[in-house]
């Protein structure tokens, strides 16, 4: 059965991000992943503030990064957001991104052998170890919690082959940004490539860019500035796979420097059923069916939601999740 997250920029006030959140779980929604990103509010304090004011939705970092913070700090971090959700906690971490680490004179080397070392690291303290590691990045020589951990799911972001390889092998579940089911039917197979026993329990997350409205033209007019970044960051053989022409995604990274209206004036519709799960409730159901089938096991609506959020969640809670209940 599927399962629906929501994620949310650590970008509000934690009384504004813990109604919203609060709302997403009186909708029926079962996840809500944070963002973490340096420029923004400390996602692991939000998480534990949310905790404080919500009962069954599962809290997340989606996603954290093994170079602004260590495996052990990581681990006594989400260890706390377990502690104080009383067992809600998932743990979302990936390789981060190497122009924002860039900005802030952080080395981003070694991506894979730092995502893994990391999560053996975390799950090994969180079993309540005494953790002993050589590794490539890590020379822990002792180290334990000093408080009685529980273990968490851990969920790897992965795009590229070999994060998604290494996702299947030591996640129990993946978070991957795509919302076509062309992607995942790309995806899976690298994830199961490597898995460790049964893979039916593995959970695959669409870490997508979502806008719904009562009116597709609205949706669309919500969606198309998400998916002129998204266009702008892709590489060339994800456009290949969904056969937009290059010449079409050169107008939209050309567009941002005359500004950021002209890039959102080149965004075809083409690009916003690629890049996004877009339309009318009904539409939305469409392609998230279309996404089950291609082996996604949670949905996770992101940025933008629609022109209205609130509206989107209510009609989330009342129009998508009941349908997949019955």
């Amino acid at each position: 059965m599927v399962s629906f997250g929501v994620e949310f920029l650590a970008a509000e006030p934690a009384n504004k991000l813990a109604d919203v959140v609060s709302l997403s779980e009186k909708a029926g929604l079962e996840y809500a992943w944070i963002t973490d990103h340096y420029n923004n509010r400390d996602s692991f304090s939000l998480l534990t503030y949310i905790a404080a004011k919500t009962d069954t939705i599962k809290l997340g970092t989606g996603v954290t990064n093994p170079y602004t913070r260590t495996a052990i700090q990581l681990a006594s971090a989400i260890a706390t957001v377990q502690e104080t959700s009383n067992g809600r906690a998932v743990f979302g971490i990936g390789p981060g991104d190497k122009v924002t680490f860039d900005s802030v004179g952080i080395q981003w080397d070694r991506p894979l052998a730092r995502v893994k070392e990391t999560v053996e690291i975390v799950k090994a303290l969180l079993a309540g170890e005494k953790v002993t590691y050589q590794g490539e990045v890590y020379n822990i020589k002792s180290a334990k919690l000093g408080f009685k951990p529980d273990p968490v799911p851990v969920y790897i972001g992965a795009q590229g082959p070999k994060m998604l390889e290494l996702a299947g092998e030591y996640g129990d579940g993946a978070l991957i940004n795509a919302s076509h089911p062309l992607d995942f039917k790309a995806a899976i197979p690298l994830l199961k490539k490597k898995a460790k026993g049964d893979f039916s329990g593995y959970d695959v997350g669409a870490y997508t860019s979502f806008s719904m409205a009562e009116r597709k033209e609205d949706a669309l007019k919500a969606a198309k500035p998400v998916v002129a970044f998204i266009v702008a960051g892709s590489p060339d053989s994800v456009f290949e796979r969904h056969g937009i022409a290059i010449e079409d995604v050169s107008a939209v990274r050309d567009g941002f420097k005359s500004g950021f209206s002209k890039a959102i004036s080149c965004v075809t519709e083409q690009m916003v059923d690629a890049f996004s799960i877009c339309g009318t409730h009904q539409e939305c159901q469409d392609r998230i069916e279309e996404l089950v089938s291609a082996g996604v096991t949670q949905v996770i609506m992101g940025s933008p939601m629609g022109p209205d959020r609130t509206a989107a969640i209510r009609m989330i809670g009342e129009k998508i999740i009941p349908h997949w209940r019955e």
